[in-house]
């Protein structure tokens, strides 16, 4: 898939050797490596975290520990039931969509999630595990039979509605970074041509409200919506297998 930019796109074509050269075969060398740098700083902040935990009386291993309560509560509530494994990845999930939402924050770093391609494959991975969960949970025989249901001829509909829970969040997220990425591009454009309009921006306190809004409120809220949807569509599936189990 072609991707979009707000510059000149880089992207590295490996089998156009053997004549593949559709943009669908291309690899964005930007959005890779905006994307290692994200995994990067994953991974410094994990073993950060571990080493806070191991001091009992620090106040960063006290926010770590709330970190985690809060989603183990918003799990419990939304499924009626803890689950390690629901909540290991909501937490994930979240972390991870978070850092690269607002990564921007570091120079010469751009956000992953600003790219359609990204968002797409956040959108599949919560697809496939929700189907993958429901299958597991209730049988292959209760979720086929739910297609069919209230009649055989509702099949293609279900079809459609499920295949739009990928394009519903994973376009949300990505035009709401895109958008903010925008402006703040604009943004940044036009205070680099003045150094006038750069004294400006930065006793006014302009530059921390682009910073602050656009990127790091924006960030947290899109992440925040992204995983609260796919925490509920996990729990409507698992739900509504139930009562058709329930029925049968």
């Amino acid at each position: 898939m072609k991707t979009i930019g707000l510059s000149s796109v880089r992207q590295w074509r490996p089998f156009s050797y053997i004549g593949l050269n559709n943009p669908f075969f291309s690899i964005d060398v930007d959005t890779v490596v905006n994307t290692w740098i994200v995994l990067l700083v994953l991974i410094l902040l994990i073993i950060a975290a571990r080493i806070a935990l191991t001091r009992r009386s620090s106040v960063t291993r006290y926010m770590i520990i709330q970190y985690v309560r809060t989603f183990v509560d918003l799990c419990s509530q939304s499924f009626g039931f803890f689950s390690f494994e629901h909540t290991a990845f909501i937490i994930a999930l979240f972390t991870y969509i978070l850092l690269c939402n607002c990564i921007a924050i570091l120079p010469y770093v751009e956000e992953p999630t600003k790219e359609l391609n990204t968002t797409l494959a956040l959108g599949l991975i919560s697809f496939f595990y929700i189907q993958y969960h429901a299958i597991k949970a209730h049988g292959i025989g209760h979720y086929i039979k739910e297609f069919f249901t209230p009649f055989f001829f509702m099949f293609p509909l279900h079809v459609i509605g499920k295949l739009s829970t990928i394009v519903s969040i994973s376009f949300r997220l990505f035009g709401n970074i895109f958008g903010g990425a925008t402006i703040v591009h604009i943004y940044t454009g036009i205070l680099k041509n003045s150094w006038f309009l750069e004294l400006i921006g930065l006793f006014s306190g302009m530059n921390l409200i682009m910073v602050g809004f656009f990127i790091l409120f924006e960030g947290f809220l899109q992440a925040f919506v992204f995983t609260m949807l796919s925490m509920t569509y996990l729990a409507i599936a698992l739900s509504h297998n139930e009562e058709i189990g329930e029925m049968t």
